[in-house]
């Protein structure tokens, strides 16, 4: 397996990865201009990330209500966040470089995938008031015939899907 990681495909891949994470079947996500980002949400960014700068926002009707999906960097580095409208923060992903993605997971990635290049690996944490607690790893492969795929690993690798 090829395993590549660089800022070059990025900005391509994050189109990809927000098509590809939309809501479930039925439910659709609306895209919400950055200037009408409820302040209560800005407020959850901030609270997390000072000085961090949101690049994307949606908005969708979930199990919680209304939750809306914001695409960030801070400090050079990617992360998303699903935030309710009250401002609760839900999940936090982050970019994680290839180095630091555990060889477990790099395994079970391989043995699903055997000839796929790795684009972007996104650790997702659940949020818990201020406590992170690592869930799983959404990556975004290039397979053999050219098509990109996300799939979800869990934390020991031994589950892709």
């Amino acid at each position: 397996m090829r395993i590549l990681m660089g800022r070059s495909c990025t900005f391509v891949l994050a189109a990809f990865v927000a098509l590809a994470t939309v809501a479930p079947a039925g439910e659709k996500e609306e895209k919400v201009p950055l200037d009408k980002i409820p302040k209560k949400v800005k407020a959850a960014v901030e609270s997390w990330f000072p000085d961090a700068k949101i690049t994307s926002a949606a908005k969708e009707k979930a199990d919680e209500g209304i939750v809306y999906d914001i695409e960030l960097t801070h400090k050079g580095r990617k992360y998303e966040m699903d935030i309710k409208a009250d401002g609760t923060v839900i999940e936090i992903e982050k970019e994680i470089a290839l180095k630091d993605v555990p060889e477990a997971v790099k395994n079970g990635i391989t043995a699903k995938h055997p000839k796929a290049t790795i684009k972007e690996v996104m650790e997702v944490n659940k949020v818990n008031g201020k406590k992170l607690t690592p869930d799983h790893y959404e990556v975004t492969l290039q397979t053999a015939d050219n098509k990109m795929l996300e799939v979800t690993v869990s934390l020991d690798g031994k589950t892709v899907k």
